[in-house]
């Protein structure tokens, strides 16, 4: 865990080392997303604590929780993906027959109707998969527990199966 939280660091910081400005806020929220886990890890790895381990420990998680957001729109499972590709010719239709009743028919207003609408639909495809994507699984949950554990048994490492040199 902590080789694959080094590798990641690295990987994920060079991938993201030069965004232009509109992509700097979100760079930011995924470096820090993923940075957090890593340092909860080698936190939770430390074979002697301090009284402020579970702390550190509790804010990288809260750190990891408010940044996580970000990854959402890669955590899409078949079934919102399937929801969301049937949503789309629903709302083509119902836009279509919404097109039909305008009356000036330039080619600007067309145009610019065909991006409104285009606009729109992607905007409730996102607001879906927001909606039903989630990080709500056991292994995401079980991390809440380790700063308690820590606290009470001390160092998480004496009870690892890892084999070390």
């Amino acid at each position: 865990m902590r080789n694959l939280g080094h590798c990641i660091s690295v990987l994920l910081a060079s991938a993201l080392r030069s965004p232009d400005c509109s992509q700097y806020q979100d760079f930011k929220s995924a470096l820090r997303c993923v940075g957090a886990p890593v340092d909860f890890t080698l936190m939770a790895q430390y074979r002697r604590n301090t009284p402020d381990t579970p702390s550190y420990m509790e804010s990288y998680l809260q750190i990891f929780h408010r940044t996580k957001d970000i990854f959402l729109e890669f955590c899409t499972s078949k079934a919102t993906c399937a929801q969301a590709n049937r949503q789309d010719p629903e709302l083509r239709e119902l836009m279509a027959e919404h097109t039909k009743e305008v009356h000036q028919r330039t080619f600007a207003n067309r145009r610019r109707l065909a991006d409104q609408e285009r606009v729109e639909r992607s905007d409730r495809r996102a607001d879906l998969i927001r909606r039903e994507n989630h990080f709500n699984f056991i292994k995401i949950h079980y991390l809440t527990h380790f700063a308690s554990h820590v606290q009470c048994l001390g160092s998480i490492s004496m009870y690892s199966t890892e084999i070390r040199n």
